[in-house]
Order: C-alpha cells, then structure tokens, then sequence
C-alpha cells in the first residue's frame, strides 16, 4: 500500500461548499437514496440523476394532487431532488451502457437503492465499474443487504420498521404495535449510506482504489436499537411499549394543558426539586420522592398528580415556568409549530427551493452546519433530462450531432 501522502492544503473562502469537486452518479429512486443524495448535493457535490427515459417513478408521486406538488412536480422530488442535475439514458441497452461506463470513468460515487441482483442484471454492478474506474465508489442501499438468506425480502419501509424491532416498543400497548411516524428506516437507510461513502472517499485517499458500501435498512433499524438491545441481551427480556413514558424516569411522560401537550423529562434528582417549586403540591412532597427510585415505585400516582396540575392552565403559564428551573420541557408540536420555532429559523432550517417554472415552496434545510465552506443554496430539481446535453456535451465531448444521434436511437431522452 503506498505511504498515504495528506492533500495539499487550500485555501477556502467562507462562502464554499465542502464536497465541491466530488461528482456523484445518482440512480436512486423513492426516499432511502435520494435522501443520501441530497444532503450529499446540499454540501457541494455534483449530483447527476441517471434516470430512465421515462423518468424514475417518485416523478410521478404527488404529482397531480394540486395540494401537493407545482405543475406536475410533486413534494416528493421537489424536495428529494432539489440541487441536482438529470440526465435519461436507457441502461437496458449496449448504447446506454457505454454511455454509462463513460460517465463512470469520470465520477466519484455511484449510487443505487434497487432491488438485490438489479445492478448484477443491468452490468453496472461494481465488480463491473471498477474495471473501467478502480478508484470508483459505489453504494447499494437495500431492504436486507446484498447477502443472506433473507436478503431477497420485499422491502419497504414499514417492512423494515416491523422486522427491526423498533415498532415492537412503539406506542401505548403490546396490543397495537406502531411505527415510526417518521419512515426512519428509509431515512436510518440514507443517512447511514452517507457515512459509508465518506468513510470510502477517506479511505481511497490513502489506497487509491475504490470499493462498494452495502448499506441495508434492517443494519440501521438494528443499529439503532442501540443500549435497549444491550439491556436486552444482558436481561434475556423483551421491552413492551409504554407510550411517552420512560422505564427509569419519573416523571418523563407527555401532559395535557388546558390547551396543547407538553413533554417534562425528569431524569435528574434536582429536576425533581425545581418541579415542586413549579406545581406547589403538597401531596408530591415526600422525602422517598427526592430520589429517583422512590419516585420509579410510585410513578402511576406521580405522573398522575402532575398531569391533574398541568391539565389547569396553558402552556403558555407553564413552559415559561418550567424553563426558569431548567426542567427540560416542550411543547407538543404540529409541524407548522415545529417549523416555525425562531431556533429553527435561526439555524436556516427552512428553505425556499423552487420549480425549474419559477414558483417556489418552503421546505427543510440542510442539517449540516460547518464553519468554514459553509455556503447553503438550493437549486430547483430539475426536469426529466434536463441536463442531458449539457452532461454529455461537458463530459463527454459529445457534440450536438452525436447527441441528436443518440437521442434519434432512444438511447437518451
């Protein structure tokens, strides 16, 4: 292996972004890749759809809900594919391939989330790209992995919610299982792909060669089970639901006010003391309350309690009361409240992204926050094809002539 030798060092300015440079090659479809993708486009990489000619299927999701989309683009891609380019070539054929492994010669990072053995049948799989790029990354994100004897499992999100455990502790009861209000193994999915093709660039820095990421959403619903597997291991015994309360803190719970919910998370003993300087209650003023346990053993009546106190006056009387004493608190929110907490503004969380027409919509920003390359912008995702010419001609060196020829063959859109 050669002596890893450290880049050398550039000067950024302030209004940059860190991945400028990497170009990513994108065939992902539905929410688990393009949710990778897209914060991957956000930070500065060069993020190209290789779609079919006819489009990849979340075009059409939303799309003719007039609630839900702008001129026949609906939420899903606007938001999933904003800051991206498009190109349609058909990979069924020799053509299209061609122009494929071209473009791969020229890219950083392949990306897919299609069924298992789809690369393998279309011959873009990365026992393939690499003879054409060796220093090619490419990334699969499946239901189940690439390997196993349940690799082939039909795979979708609330599938994977149900196989990973997670929906087992969701909820009020063992009788009504819930998920995820959120599709956090689509998203668990794409998050984690991103951390797998990071840590493949860091490490062809030192190789020079490439590798494939297999990232399967039932790995991170697994891993995300996290210390509660742990004590599961170590206990032999499954955890039920409890709803918003917690297995060791008291009072930890959601609560009504006379107007919204509220969440109280006790999980230190002068958390405690400052609660009863908020709820003046005498009945909750014992000395075995002071500590944990003692409050642990009579949770029902505590909880109780508190909620009867809460349940007289708003959230406005009680949050700002709560805060004071540092008792960590919130309220319930909507989606509208949630994105409109001036905290979230502040940190640039919500953003206006556009259609190629001009019209615009708010949507959710990049988490990522840097201090240095730290430029945010957001482009309009863009139109089946868009870019196509652009790309080939770019790239490529195609010209005009040799596009129209490909595009005469179907071999592009």
């Amino acid at each position: 292996m050669p002596e890893y030798v450290p880049p050398t060092l550039i000067k950024e300015t302030a209004m940059s972004k860190p991945l400028e440079g990497l170009r990513i090659l994108d065939l992902t479809h539905m929410l688990s890749g393009p949710f990778g993708t897209v914060t991957l486009a956000d930070l500065g990489a060069e993020v190209i759809k290789i779609e079919p000619l006819e489009g990849e299927r979340t075009r059409r999701l939303l799309a003719n809900d007039p609630k839900h989309s702008i001129d026949g683009m609906g939420a899903y891609f606007i938001n999933l594919n904003r800051n991206k380019k498009s190109v349609a070539i058909d990979l069924k054929g020799e053509e299209g391939r061609a122009l494929f492994y071209e473009l791969v010669k020229k890219t950083d990072i392949v990306f897919d989330n299609f069924s298992v053995g789809v690369t393998q049948k279309l011959g873009i799989d990365y026992a393939v790209l690499k003879e054409f790029n060796p220093r090619i990354i490419t990334c699969s994100i499946t239901g189940f992995g690439s390997e196993g004897p349940g690799n082939h499992r039909t795979a979708f999100d609330q599938v994977v919610q149900a196989y990973g455990g997670n929906m087992s502790i969701t909820g009020d009861s063992a009788e009504h299982p819930l998920r995820s209000g959120l599709p956090i193994a689509d998203l668990g999915g794409g998050m984690f792909s991103m951390v797998g093709v990071l840590a493949a660039l860091y490490e062809r820095e030192r190789s020079g060669v490439g590798q494939h990421v297999d990232i399967s959403m039932l790995d991170g619903q697994i891993a995300m089970l996290s210390y509660m597997a742990t004590m599961y291991f170590l206990s032999g015994e499954d955890p039920e639901p409890i709803g918003n309360s917690h297995f060791v803190h008291v009072p930890y719970n959601s609560f009504k006010t006379s107007d919204g919910f509220i969440v109280i998370a006790v999980i230190f003993d002068h958390f405690w003391t400052g609660l009863l300087e908020v709820l003046d209650c005498d009945a909750l003023r014992k000395p075995e309350y002071d500590h944990q346990p003692g409050r642990l053993a009579d949770k029902g009546f505590i909880e109780g309690r508190v909620a009867e106190i809460l349940a007289t006056k708003t959230m406005a009387h009680w949050l700002p009361l709560l805060e004071a004493k540092r008792i960590p608190c919130a309220p319930i929110n909507s989606f509208s409240g949630a994105v409109a907490d001036p905290q979230v503004a502040y940190r640039n969380m919500v953003i206006d992204i556009s259609h190629p027409n001009g019209k615009t919509t708010k949507a959710p920003g990049n988490p990522v926050k840097l201090s240095r390359t730290n430029e945010e912008s957001f482009s309009p995702a863009p139109l089946l094809a868009a870019d196509t010419d652009q790309v080939l001609g770019d790239l490529l060196g195609l010209n005009e002539g040799e596009i129209a020829a490909l595009r005469s063959d179907n071999v592009i859109a």
